[in-house]
């Protein structure tokens, strides 16, 4: 039962970044080439890090 608990915290963090990548970023990996995937989803996961650090900023911002 715990290691279930655990597996699901992992789980759950990773699966909402690999939801938002997929549905309004629009990521569909279509290359040749592990090389051309990997910098593709590389950039993906940069502008992802990009808006959640400027999400992150905004709401924690004093008023």
């Amino acid at each position: 039962m715990q290691a279930n608990a655990a597996k699901s915290r992992v789980r759950s963090a990773v699966e909402h970044v690999f939801a938002r990548q997929k549905g309004p970023m629009g990521l569909f990996v279509r290359t040749i080439g592990i090389a051309r995937a990997t910098t593709k989803i590389g950039l993906a996961n940069l502008a992802y890090n990009m808006q959640r650090l400027v999400w992150l900023d905004r709401r924690v911002a004093p008023a």
